[in-house]
This record gives structure tokens, sequence and C-alpha cells, in this order.
């Protein structure tokens, strides 16, 4: 089906567009990738302004909410990713799984079958799995492994994230998801009455809006001539556009359901792992793609 095509475009665009956040997030702070992300995002959306429609006020609040979810949700997922590994935050971003079809079932009242209870139990398992990340390696590989381990935390700085700050940010991973679930869950609800360029133009306006708005009110301090020259910020924005607008118009399609889209937008962690090994060079990818293929056949039971 069309929608289930366009929504596999959007899983592997997103794949793509974590590696592309670590990029941007090294020569920039939080704020000034999330701020210029928006804002060119937005300025590529202005040449279709002529055809922007204005709609209801109800409606118009409900697209300023959901703009606000993703203000939070961005926020908690770019300190995420700019601290702990690109391959880990990819498959902790794997939970907003369960909490969309939580989400479609009591609140789109969708039905969920036994294939896809079966499917997101997968998925349960394959994220549960990478709790046991550093025992199966060390079990694996031994004293090469505490012998790589010890290198790491020598050659890691001190302002690197300890275990104890680490979970702080796996937090934030799991805030993410689920935001970005409920943001996912109003987009099959509002365009039922928006079409999609009409919705992305006004999300993004707001977006762009609530981040100003933010950074004046904490004074933020934005280096702005260095960040428009990180290329990896327009790199996103672009990416970003195109993959949003396709999943928009997936929602827009009677027959499409939050359910089964959710799994199928999880197909974007393959690129993450893979991403995360040959740019960043991560370790552990083995198992973590180990983990991938159990949250990968969850998807595939789910759809199928």
């Amino acid at each position: 089906m069309i929608w289930m095509l366009l929504t596999l475009f959007y899983g592997v665009v997103k794949g793509l567009r974590e590696i592309v956040k670590k990029k941007s997030l090294e020569k920039s702070t939080v704020m000034e990738v999330l701020f210029f992300y928006t804002l060119i995002g937005f300025v590529m959306l202005l040449p279709d302004v002529g055809e922007v429609s204005v709609v209801e006020p109800s409606l118009m609040l409900m697209v300023a909410l959901k703009s606000f979810v993703i203000f939070v949700a961005w926020i908690c997922s770019f300190k995420a990713i700019k601290e702990i590994p690109v391959s880990l935050y990819g498959l902790l971003d794997l939970s907003r799984v369960i909490f969309s079809m939580l989400l479609g079932v009591f609140l789109l009242k969708e039905v969920l079958s036994p294939a896809r209870i079966v499917g997101m139990c997968l998925v349960a398992a394959g994220l549960l799995a990478l709790r046991f990340e550093d025992k199966v390696h060390l079990k694996l590989y031994g004293a090469k492994a505490q012998s790589e381990e010890k290198a790491v935390k020598e050659k890691t700085d001190a302002g690197a994230p300890n275990k104890g700050r680490m979970w702080v940010f796996v937090l934030m991973s799991f805030a993410s998801a689920f935001l970005n679930a409920v943001s996912g869950t109003m987009d099959k609800i509002l365009t039922k009455d928006i079409k999609p360029a009409d919705l992305q133009f006004w999300y993004m306006l707001f977006l762009t809006l609530f981040y100003a708005v933010y950074i004046l009110i904490s004074r933020t301090h934005m280096d702005w001539k260095k960040t428009v020259k990180n290329y990896w910020i327009w790199i996103l924005s672009f990416i970003f556009i195109l993959a949003d607008r396709a999943l928009f118009m997936a929602n827009q399609i009677p027959d499409s359901k939050v359910t089964v889209m959710t799994l199928i937008k999880q197909s974007g962690c393959i690129v993450t792992i893979i991403g995360g090994r040959l740019v960043f060079k991560e370790k552990g990818i083995g198992y973590k793609l180990l983990c991938a293929a159990v949250i990968i056949a969850g998807i595939m039971t789910g759809i199928l």
C-alpha cells in the first residue's frame, strides 16, 4: 500500500537523521542546532505560503499543542543523542512502538490483533535485551573486553557522562519516544481535517516561535555565525522536511493505521546502528544488530 511505502521512506530517513543530528552537535550546541534546524525547515516551506489555508481556531490550538509536544521532545532527544552512542539511542527510540500502539488502541480505537500483540512483545523483548549488552560483551570477549573498556575510559574526557548521568540521558530518550508517540497520534487526528502541507507549515511556524521564545527568556548564548556555517544543520533540515511531508501524506490516507505505521517507522534503527559503526566507530554493534533483528521481527509480525 502507498501509505506503508511512505511510512517506510520516513523510517529510513529518520534513521539517517539521527546520524546527521549527532554530527551537527559536534560543531554546535543543542539549542543552536534546534533553533536553526527548525528555522531553516520553516524557511524551506515559505515558497508554498500562498497555498497555505487558515484553519479553524480549535484546530490551530491543537497544532500549537502538537508543536509544543515536539518542542519538549526534541530538547530531550538532542540532549540524549549528544551524550550517548547513536546506535544505543536508535534502539531506545524504538520504545515509541509500545507507546504509539497503546495510544492508537485507547484513543483511536484501533484493533490490536494477536499478531500485533506478538509483534509488540518482540519489540519489548529486543529493547529489554539492551540492558544486558555490557554483560554479554564481557562474557564473549573476556579480558579483551575489559582492556577495551579501560582504554575507552582513559580516553574519555571529564565532560563525558558517567554511568549515573547516562541514565538521565536514557530517561530523556524514553521521554522523547513517548512525546513523539503522542505527536504521531495527533497527526492522525489532525490530518482528517487539515491538508498535510497546511499542517506542516503551521506546525513548523509554531515550533520555530517556541524555540525563539525559549532562547530569549533563558538568554541562551548563540554563536550565530558559526552555527550558520554548520552544513550538517542544513542537511538535517532538508531531510526532515522531506520525511515529514511523506509521513503527513501517509496519515491522511484513510486506511492507514497508527499502530502499523509506528512499527514500520522503526525500520530506521538498522540505519542508525550501521551508521554508528561506520561513522562514529561505536563498539558492540553485533549485539545491537541482534537486538534490532528481534525488534524488526516484531515489526514484520505486527504488519503481516
